[in-house]
């Protein structure tokens, strides 16, 4: 595990260091980058895979207290990242969270694609039961504490409200108690995860979704018609509003796409990067 120190906060990630195209991989909230582990595994071996942990209530080191983590915010610490890595010609790859569209409709030089699945977009926003949950706590003085060490009781992590939609297959309890640990143990995380989460306007999502329409690099959707977070129709809508993407359905699998068919959406990653840039893959 690396280290690195942005305007917001330290910042802690991996880096594959293997060769080949540079896939950065974000992930969603009370979640570090271990969500990636199945994904970047099958992809490690051709490609450089840099997989962050956002401050979204799984990082270890709380930011700054004045840091920005509004949806903007995140966007300017990814694009911020990109930079002081130098990381070229990437291709950014957003789960469940919304960091890379937002990011995407700035035209960012270092990001040469864009992967999105099964992530917040148009109207759903906080999304879904989780996602509104999550806010709805943050309203409220003490919510995040009283919600994280609910959540130190196994059962409840499979409730609707809490990680239960997320995978259709039960995620390991020693990688959910990993997660779930920064969040339960450090005020600091906590006011973090308070500040992003109280931030959540849907007139915010509709703005970023539709900033989109100018992303002209090529760029694949990934959904799976089982979603029950992030809504189906929200792939086959972001696939229409980008100017050069296509759609693939992953099905068999819930939110947590790389979780539960890593090996799918690992080959919809590597056929994507060959196709779109293949100059990037050539021998």
């Amino acid at each position: 595990m690396a280290e690195l120190e942005l305007s917001a906060g330290v910042i802690e990630y991996e880096d594959s260091g293997g060769p080949g195209p540079v896939l950065v991989l974000l992930g969603g909230l009370v979640m570090d980058g271990s969500v990636w582990d199945p994904v970047v595994e099958e992809l490690r071996g051709d490609h450089r895979c840099v997989v962050p942990t956002l401050p979204l209530g799984s990082h270890r080191r709380p930011m700054r207290p004045d840091a920005d983590l509004t949806l903007a915010g995140f966007a300017r610490l990814v694009s911020e990242l990109l930079d002081r890595l130098d990381l070229r010609d990437v291709t950014l790859v957003q789960n469940d969270h919304a960091a890379a569209l937002v990011l995407a409709g700035e035209h960012p030089p270092r990001v040469a694609g864009l992967v999105i699945s099964s992530c917040e977009a148009f109207e759903n926003y906080p999304p879904g039961l989780p996602g509104k949950n999550m806010r709805l706590m943050a309203m409220v003085p003490g919510g995040i504490f009283v919600a994280m060490q609910a959540l130190r009781l196994r059962p409840l992590r499979r409730l609707p409200v809490a990680l239960g939609w997320m995978s259709k297959r039960p995620l390991p309890d020693e990688l959910v108690d990993r997660w779930l640990v920064p969040a339960q143990t450090q005020r600091g995380v906590r006011r973090d995860l308070r500040k992003y989460a109280a931030s959540a306007r849907r007139g915010q999502m509709l703005e970023v979704c539709e900033r989109l329409r100018s992303f002209d690099r090529p760029a694949l959707v990934v959904w799976t018609p089982e979603d029950r977070v992030q809504r189906p129709e929200h792939g086959r809508r972001l696939a229409e509003l980008l100017p050069d993407a296509r759609l693939v359905e992953i099905p068999d699998s819930y939110t947590l796409i790389m979780r539960d068919q890593p090996l799918a959406f690992a080959e919809a990653i590597r056929r994507f990067v060959r196709e779109a840039h293949p100059a990037s893959t050539a021998a």
